[in-house]
Formats: structure tokens, sequence, C-alpha cells
């Protein structure tokens, strides 16, 4: 398993650090190599770092795997004097602000539940490795519902 591929597929500026198996799933833990982070307020550069803590994210299983990244996430200091916001934290392109999926992941879910209910598409995808329930489905399909024309 090429593990560095798979993470630097998500982001080329993530560094494989290690990963544990169980018989149900893969944590994969990750890090940035970003040496300066953007202010998402205000787009001020920052090396200053307030602190570090870890995000987990769902991804697409690996051989039927539940696959969790762990990512140790910054939380820095924003330099810029004008801007309102004194901190802010480390964001990714692959994944939702906030989110606790992977978009490529979200997409494999919205896919799924297209022409399924709720319940079914959380029963199929829970057989697939992937933990969402019928509630969380019925969110994604209502933040996504933009994106169906």
């Amino acid at each position: 398993m090429m593990l560095n591929e798979i993470i630097k597929s998500l982001d080329q500026n993530f560094e494989y650090v290690e990963y544990q198996a169980t018989d149900s799933q893969y944590i994969i833990t990750v890090h940035s190599l970003r040496t300066e982070v953007a202010c998402p307020y205000c787009q001020t550069y920052s090396s200053k770092v307030h602190s570090v803590y870890n995000r987990e994210i769902q991804d697409l299983p690996i051989q039927d795997k539940q696959t969790w990244l762990h990512i140790n996430t910054r939380k820095m200091f924003c330099v810029n004097p004008d801007c309102h916001h004194k901190t802010f934290a480390e964001t990714f392109d692959f994944v939702a602000r906030h989110g606790k999926k992977t978009k490529r992941l979200v997409e494999k879910i919205l896919v799924t539940s297209a022409k399924l209910s709720s319940v079914s598409a959380s029963i199929l995808l829970k057989n697939n490795a992937v933990t969402v329930s019928k509630s969380s489905i019925c969110t994604l399909v209502k933040k996504n519902a933009s994106d169906c024309g």
C-alpha cells in the first residue's frame, strides 16, 4: 500500500507520519509541511503558531476498512494588525472548513444516496466501510443541493 501517494493526492504539502491498522480501520497520521499559512479572513501569511490540535477526518475506505486521517492542524496567529481575527486554523482544500469527511468521500455518499432513501444509503455505505448516519446523509444532501442543478 502506497500511503504516501494517497496522502500526496489529497495535498502535496502533507507528510505521511505513520499508520495504525485494526481489523476494521486504518488510522493515518499526517502533518502539513507548509511554513506559512494564509489567514482566511485577510489573506495575510503567517508562520506564528498559536497551538496544534489533532483533527480526525474520514476518507474513502482502503481495502474495505474505514480510513481516518489524523491531521496535526495548526492554529495560527494572524500577523495583520488590521485583521479582526487574532487567530485562525489551518485549512485544507480536500475537506470543508469544519468538515469531518473528505470532499471525495462526501461525493461518494451523495452519489450513493441519489437513488436510495437515506436509511438504505446509510446501510449500504456502512457495509462498505463508510460511517454515516441517515441524518448526516440528509444534511449533506441539503448542503449540496445547489450542486445538483
